[in-house]
């Protein structure tokens, strides 16, 4: 028979078992709760519906001083003076030099003062809707939250490099404000496409064609409250978010926004600058074009032992003289001498249970680049060069034609599937290996961090 002292034991250890499990419990669904991905509205800093496209440009990393330059022209209201104010110095003015970072600033400055660039009254999130080809993509724009960098739940797929980084850090700095967006993918979301479908049904904000490449460019402010809330409650379903493109202007928003919070005593995690701003594109829009190479030489081999070397690993059909593109994964496209080449590569040479041995531009690497023509750093080699896909394999014939390469692959573009499965594995993707098109506009929206 249990005494007194025996029950009151047993009671005791009972309420320490209920405790600790409803503990473990709370516990889990914190933790649950700080792996999905948190968002938030913002007040977004844009120009009038009038100025858009006076104000808006391509992506600063996209062009050189020069080009920016010429684009601009003499449109004092170009975002150019903000993204590349070196332009606003004698020509060999260096784009790092302390006074060009000052510039962007006195630029930002100018344009708020104008009123080319205005704040909204109250937070919203926006719709980017992006045509190519017949083709739209629709992008939630976003603050997306500086922790969920820093701890992995936005993921990346490409390597930075610090000096870019730092670069875009000056930036950001200087202007306190997310000049430009980065470009982030999320998994399908049949709510959010609902909700993001009834808003392209109305007029937009700004509607333009961009002189450059002739893409559509649309613009919807969401402004209901309702429609904000179940944006916020979509995204914090989400585990991850990926990185598209954009993956220095990433890492500088992060790192900045860390470094605010690191550096403020009073910080409490609802300043603005524990955000930076994203646009958001349901990973199956997305457009991922082929990124191609070109070849100075044959690493001092003739053109029938390069293809000799060629037929190791790859089966290696004459296609003549019209160009070829590749069908499929795994199946390559070579420009050599005037003809084009169909090479497929044998069973064996990739694994298919591996995210990165899988990819073409791994399979290329390794068995063309590498082992036959002595191109060890893709990043840093200067026989080789990187193409775009929006470009045409017509270029890679230029090229070669030219006299200036004396070859040149074409490979099957990666998936949005393939990206998505190696920033989960925590891997990182070979260099060069995407191309996304179209290019995030710039000017058409600003983060402050104020």
């Amino acid at each position: 028979m249990l005494s007194k002292i025996d029950i009151n034991a047993i009671n005791f250890c009972s309420l320490v078992f209920f405790i600790t499990f409803v503990l473990l419990i709370i516990n889990n669904n914190q933790t649950e709760t700080l792996n999905m991905a948190t968002i938030k509205p913002f007040r977004g800093i844009r120009p009038p519906k009038e100025l858009v496209e006076k104000v808006e440009s391509r992506p600063y990393d996209v062009l050189n001083s020069e080009e920016a330059r010429a684009e601009a022209g003499d449109n004092e209201m170009s975002l150019y003076h903000i993204i590349k104010p070196e332009i606003d110095f004698p020509v060999g003015t260096s784009e790092y030099d302390a006074c060009v970072y000052e510039k962007a600033a006195a630029n930002f400055k100018k344009f708020k003062d104008n009123g080319w660039l205005v704040q909204d009254d109250k937070d919203h999130y926006y719709i980017y809707a992006q045509t190519m080809n017949g083709k739209t993509q629709y992008g939630l724009v976003v603050g997306a939250w500086v922790n969920d960098y820093m701890e992995g739940r936005i993921k990346k797929h490409e390597l930075t490099r610090r000096d870019k980084e730092e670069d875009r850090m000056k930036h950001v700095r200087v202007n306190n404000a997310n000049i430009e967006p980065v470009f982030f993918a999320y998994p399908d979301n049949a709510t959010l496409n609902e909700l993001i479908m009834r808003y392209a049904a109305t007029n937009p904000e700004y509607d333009f064609i961009a002189p450059i490449d002739g893409f559509r460019h649309r613009f919807w402010i969401i402004s209901d409250d309702a429609d904000m809330k179940v944006i916020t409650e979509e995204f914090a379903k989400m585990p991850s978010l990926y990185i598209a493109d954009g993956h220095h202007r990433s890492a500088a928003a992060a790192l900045v926004g860390a470094e605010k919070q690191k550096n403020n005593p009073n910080h409490t995690g609802d300043e603005e600058y524990n955000y930076f701003m994203a646009v958001c594109f349901q990973a199956s829009q997305l457009t991922i074009l082929d990124y191609n190479r070109v070849v100075k030489d044959l690493n001092g081999l003739s053109s029938q032992q390069f293809i000799d070397a060629l037929k190791q690993n790859f089966d290696v059909e004459d296609k003549g003289e019209d160009i070829y593109k590749p069908t499929s994964l795994h199946n390559f496209s070579l420009y050599l001498d005037g003809k084009w080449y169909s090479l497929t590569a044998k069973e064996g040479t990739y694994d298919n249970t591996d995210p990165i041995g899988v990819l073409d531009v791994d399979i290329s690497s390794r068995l063309i680049l590498d082992n036959i023509l002595g191109i060890k750093d893709l990043r840093s080699d200067k026989r080789i060069d990187f193409v775009g896909g929006l470009r045409g394999l017509e270029e890679l014939k230029r090229r070669v034609d030219s006299g200036e390469m004396r070859m040149a692959l074409a490979l099957y573009p990666v998936t949005m599937q393939q990206i998505m499965d190696i920033a989960d594995s925590g891997k990182i993707m070979p260099p060069k290996a995407t191309w996304f098109e179209p290019k995030l506009r710039s000017g058409l929206i600003i983060h402050s961090l104020d």
